[in-house]
């Protein structure tokens, strides 16, 4: 008899492990499946050809002002097209009359041209050249290299930037080193050109305007 209890005992104890490890493979085939209906069965991705983005184009016309990075303000003075293989390009012919230069820009690479500036943007280049300029003690080689790249990169703010920290209010030629002067003098003539065409007004009105903004007033009213 006590054999046959023993017996008994193992074969209980054998089929508990069994049922502990259907319910185990049961639970992890069941966390499998889940896993599949959240992501999904393994695919691979299609390859699809992607379409070149057109390139912006803004709209200029006929003598509209518009600025050119490296050569400042210009004015439309033509659109015209052209047959290069068996392309058509249109393109337009830009003059800066500062520079006695005439460009000619694609429609379709004209993401340097930048219209003029707004009535707001100027009276904000006021108040850069009103400020106090930043005193640098870098070395002027790197530092008249910083210059020239805001004076190319087009941007009005970076221009002001450059007038207000150059500026000396004085037209003594000691007081300012002949690279300094003439970095002075570019980013200035840009910058009132563009004055010019937004504010619509003679040169001789925004030079005041501008040196009044920089305390260059008395200077300005010595050399009338």
């Amino acid at each position: 008899m006590p054999k046959k209890k023993k017996v008994r005992k193992n074969k209980k104890v054998k089929n508990v492990k069994k049922t502990k490890l259907l319910n185990k493979t049961k639970q992890s085939l069941k966390s499998a499946n889940r896993k599949n209906t959240i992501s999904g069965p393994e695919e691979k991705p299609e390859i699809k050809k992607i379409k070149k983005q057109p390139t912006e184009k803004r709209i200029y016309n006929l003598k509209d002002f518009v600025v050119y990075p490296k050569h400042g303000v210009g004015k439309i003075t033509a659109i015209e097209k052209a047959k290069i293989g068996e392309i058509d390009i249109q393109f337009y012919r830009i003059l800066v009359e500062k520079e006695k230069l005439t460009l000619t820009v694609p429609i379709n690479q004209q993401s340097k041209l930048r219209p003029i500036a707004s009535i707001n943007q100027i009276n904000k280049c006021v108040s850069i050249l009103k400020t106090k300029p930043k005193i640098k003690r870098t070395m002027w080689s790197r530092r008249a290299q910083e210059y020239d790249q805001k004076i190319n990169s087009g941007k009005i703010y970076e221009l002001a930037e450059v007038v207000k920290d150059l500026n000396k209010n004085t037209d003594i030629i000691a007081d300012q080193s002949y690279s300094e002067r003439q970095l002075f003098e570019k980013a200035y003539e840009r910058l009132k050109s563009e004055f010019e065409a937004v504010l619509n007004t003679s040169p001789e009105d925004v030079q005041k305007k501008m040196d009044k903004a920089l305390g260059r007033t008395n200077l300005s009213e010595s050399t009338e």
